[in-house]
Order: C-alpha cells, then structure tokens, then sequence
C-alpha cells in the first residue's frame, strides 16, 4: 500500500495511514498468535498524541477503521470510539520517553505463568537475549490511572519491556514492527523457559553470550523479516 497522508484539522498534524495499516496487521498478528485475545493494545506516537485502537475492538477483525487518534491526556481526537482504559500506559510511557515511538501492552501465556509462580526471566534462547533483564511490576493492577502509569515506568526505567505479575507485559520500539518483534521474542523465550522447567534446570545465555547474541540480532533487517513471517502465516490462515 502506497503512502497516504491526512492533515488532522483540529491538531493540523499529519495522520500517516500507512502507520494506522501497520497498527492494525500488529494487533491482528498478535491475536492470531495467541498473545492477545479479546484485550490487549497498541499505539503508534504522532504529532497529536497516539495512534491506538479502540478499545471495544475485535482484535481479530482490526482495520485502520478501528484505529482512533487521542492526546497524552485520552481526549479522542479522532476516530469512531474510545481507547482502551490502559491508554494510560501508553501515555505515561511516551511523556517520561522520547525515544519510544511504539508500544504493545498484551496478556500473554507463558511469560505471565512465570510472574505468577515467581521465576525470573532467564535469556534460554539468542532472541530472549534482546529483552533480558525484564522487570517486574510487582502488582497484577491495571495501569489505568497516571499513578500506574508512574508506577510501571518507575519499574521498567528505559528497559524495551517488562512484566506485571500475573497480569501481563509490555513491549516498546522506534517503530511498531520492532515492538510486535520483541514481545514475541519475549514470549518465545518464556515458552521454552517454561518447557525446559518441566524437566530440570534451563540453561541461561551468560554475559559473553548474550552480548554476542544481542549484537547480531538487534538488527532492522531481521526485525523486518520477522514481521514478514507472522504477517505471511495471517495471510495464508
């Protein structure tokens, strides 16, 4: 799809639907994967505020329809309904951050089973490496006030994700395509952590490892033909 642009007449900010397209396949991609179900939220920072999805959303079904345009303060902009009550993540997070340009809150499986039962999250696999070490926001509460907000971001410093015990885990990137990789990453590893628990002790990347691991995997072009791989498998279900 081509790029298209509107100017937003009550911010007179560019809205680049190219992003709402892409915000939209990640929330697709990531139910379809099992990492959200009928929950879970996404956002794009703009000029205005974010790009995020409507909260009463069919995340199965999500199109740039489905996308509303709000303010750091969760005033609709635009759009056809209104954001998810956890904006407030999402605003928090891109206040106290500049560099973030991207977020994915989800409630994923595995990665959730090892904040309910108190393991750490442990590098088992190169990818795991980009995310390790992952805090933990030591409350299952929804972040849906500024206090919450202040609260995870407190926890998760300038970390690209974190877990909330028995609850869920946030991603965050330049763009979109590098959060949806990292929060898969995350889970993938959780998965094999979690497998490998069931018969002993998993083995954990040391430092040396993981440093090599992350300087040959934190790379734009591997993060694009991940994104092109969970999109194809969407495309042929």
């Amino acid at each position: 799809m081509g790029f298209v642009a509107r100017r937003n007449s009550r911010t007179g900010g560019v809205v680049k639907m190219a992003d709402k397209d892409d915000l939209a396949l990640c929330l697709r991609m990531l139910e379809h994967q099992g990492i959200i179900d009928y929950n879970g939220h996404a956002s794009i920072r703009c000029e205005a505020g974010m790009l995020i999805n409507v909260g009463s959303s069919q995340r199965s079904r999500l199109t740039a329809d489905h996308i509303c345009t709000i303010d750091l303060d969760g005033n609709l902009i635009e759009g056809k309904g209104k954001p998810p009550l956890e904006f407030h993540l999402h605003a928090g997070i891109y206040k106290s951050r500049p560099e973030v340009k991207a977020i994915i809150h989800a409630h994923p499986q595995w990665s959730t089973y090892l904040t309910m039962t108190g393991h750490d999250y442990l590098p088992v696999f190169a990818q795991g490496t980009l995310v390790h070490p992952v805090p933990v926001l030591d409350t299952p509460d929804s972040i849906n006030s500024p206090e919450m907000s202040a609260r995870l971001g407190g926890v998760m410093g300038d970390r690209p994700a974190a877990l909330m015990k028995s609850h869920g885990a946030v991603t965050v990137g330049a763009h979109i395509k590098e959060a949806f990789v990292l929060i898969n990453y995350l889970e993938e590893n959780a998965r094999r952590q979690y497998m490998a628990l069931q018969i002993g002790s998993p083995y954990a990347f040391n430092a040396a490892e993981s440093e090599a691991a992350h300087k040959k995997l934190w790379n734009q072009g591997l993060f694009q033909r991940t994104w092109d791989h969970f999109a194809a498998k969407l495309e042929d279900a």
